[in-house]
């Protein structure tokens, strides 16, 4: 299996986030589209981004929103 790749794959709510995890311009385009146009990468939500291999996308925004 190739490594996900943050810059150009596809992401939905059940992409896996893996060890080769970047905060790209994809990866943003995903989270305003589903959180909205207010999504921003603050320092709490990358540090649980850090840590959260294994877990989903979807999950991800989950995160975000609560």
């Amino acid at each position: 299996m190739n490594e996900f790749d943050w810059h150009k794959d596809a992401i939905s709510n059940s992409t896996l986030i893996t060890s080769s995890y970047k905060n790209t311009q994809n990866v943003r385009r995903f989270f305003k589209l589903k959180c909205g146009e207010n999504f921003k990468f603050d320092r709490n939500f990358m540090l649980w981004m850090k840590g959260a291999q294994g877990l989903t996308m979807g999950d991800a925004v989950g995160e975000w929103l609560s």
